[in-house]
């Protein structure tokens, strides 16, 4: 793995960006839905892998497992008995977005039942409800993936040396950021 870090200017794609994190929530709120309470929310967040963003394993159906493709700029679900479902990473809008990965669940076998509404941001729409466009620049999502892959060395490195509770380097898709957590075990 490249230790260069990529140039991500946030004012040339906070449109995609935008986009993104919305796309990242509605799969979030599936998983949300689906899996057993783990403290911290711990069970909610998605994981950085050499393609892109994985929530792991969903108990949903015959057990499911989301993966943001940033390599071949797709959805793609696998489940437990084999099956495989994909919806491409394009212009589109948070309400088609939704459309697509509900019918992707269905494919597998999950079930999309699942919170509508955005969290944590401003002036949210229900997802089913946001028709308007949104961009998709895949180059700048490259270089998102690359960034978050070497943020996910840093924060494991850090993390290594600490003996006490430590969360999982994970993405939460509320507010769209990686976070490693250490505790001091005080109270």
């Amino acid at each position: 793995m490249s230790n260069k870090w990529p140039s991500l200017d946030y004012l040339g794609w906070r449109d995609t960006c935008s986009a993104l994190h919305l796309y990242l929530q509605v799969a979030g709120k599936y998983r949300l839905a689906h899996t057993p309470w783990v403290n911290h929310s711990w069970h909610a967040t998605f994981y950085v892998t050499p393609r892109g963003l994985t929530s792991s394993l969903i108990p949903d159906g015959p057990g499911i497992e989301i993966l943001f493709d940033f390599h071949d700029h797709q959805v793609v679900g696998t489940s437990g008995d084999g099956r495989r479902a994909s919806l491409a990473l394009r212009p589109m809008t948070v309400a088609e977005f939704h459309a697509d990965f509900s019918r992707l669940v269905a494919e597998l076998g999950g079930t999309p039942r699942f919170d509508g509404q955005p969290n944590e941001v401003p002036n949210p729409v229900p997802f089913a409800e946001d028709h308007r466009d949104r961009p998709y620049d895949r180059d700048a999502v490259g270089r998102f993936h690359q960034a978050l892959m070497a943020i996910d060395g840093v924060f494991k490195t850090f993390r290594t040396s600490f003996l006490g509770k430590c969360s999982p380097v994970h993405l939460f898709w509320g507010a769209f950021d990686m976070a490693v957590t250490r505790f001091s075990g005080r109270r």
